[in-house]
């Protein structure tokens, strides 16, 4: 007698696919190994995770620490065959990305040009400010070649994993200019993802686009410009995302947060949780003021 429900291999296929796509930054492999388990078929699951974990590790520019170095893994330093390069140190390694395990490491010959001079010029600023602002964080320059333009791509990461504490984020920041003398086009991306799971289940993702122009005059000065430009926009943007958690009342909180059926099969009592936050919130203030006195 056959088991109605039963999953074809593609059906299995399509399913393991949708749920490794939705991991949250700093828990794919969390997800991979639970999924695993549920499966029972191991060959099947590496032969379907490797290509969505490429794409987790790219998408979310990864970090990869390699003999002392960090390297951002993005789609605009990806040579093909899970191949990557790092401009700076002027090298390239083979990465498997289910293991993350890094090998096969050869020179990546790169042209010491004019070009190559601004994007060293950017990279070294930007550098400055990351380290400044980001404890976690890194970033780095790439140059590309667009219809006979050079141009510039710039990748920001700052990864925050706390699974003890049952919270991971990610902050990123993408953002592309042309070589373009006197005046250039620089648009941009700011992402945020956060994910708590303690005694619930909150996903949060804010994007912000921006477009700005800057003076292409000499590498120094367009590397002063560009990093004021984007700390100018990571500042409004973190006080725009402090000031929106501010104006949220109990009651949207409630229904954010809330969810009919969890896992229990039970109606979680938000107005106590609510409550119990609250009060604890009051003590904490309370033995402050204490301690101030």
């Amino acid at each position: 007698m056959s088991n109605k429900c039963d999953l074809s291999k593609e059906e299995k296929v399509w399913i393991i696919c949708r749920l490794l796509y939705q991991a949250p930054p700093g828990e794919f492999y969390s997800v991979f190994e639970d999924l695993r388990i549920l499966v029972q078929d191991d060959d099947l699951m590496r032969q379907e995770a490797a290509q969505v974990c490429a794409h987790h590790n790219k998408n979310n520019f990864t970090l990869v620490r390699i003999e002392g170095t960090n390297v951002l893994m993005t789609r605009y330093n990806d040579l093909g065959g899970n191949r990557f390069f790092d401009p700076k140190y002027k090298f390239s390694f083979k990465f498997d990305h289910l293991s993350g395990i890094s090998n096969k490491f050869q020179l990546h010959g790169i042209a010491w040009d004019e070009t190559e001079l601004w994007r060293t010029a950017l990279n070294s600023a930007l550098k400055a400010y990351v380290d400044s602002h980001f404890p976690s964080g890194d970033c780095c320059v790439f140059r590309k070649t667009l219809k006979n333009w050079q141009v510039f791509v710039v990748c920001i990461a700052s990864h925050q994993y706390k699974p003890l504490g049952f919270w991971n984020g990610l902050w990123k920041g993408e953002w592309t200019f042309s070589q373009i003398p006197v005046i250039t086009q620089v648009t941009g991306a700011i992402h945020l993802q956060v994910h708590y799971f303690k005694d619930a289940n909150l996903h949060m993702t804010v994007c912000k686009t921006v477009e700005e122009t800057l003076h292409v005059i000499d590498p120094a000065q367009l590397a002063i410009d560009f990093v004021k430009l984007i700390e100018t926009e990571d500042n409004k943007f973190h006080i725009a995302m402090l000031e929106n958690f501010q104006t949220l009342t109990d009651e949207i909180w409630r229904k954010i947060l809330r969810r009919q059926l969890p896992v229990t099969r039970t109606i979680i009592n938000w107005n106590k949780l609510l409550t119990n936050q609250s009060i604890k919130t009051n003590i904490s203030s309370h033995e402050k003021n204490i301690q101030n006195v």
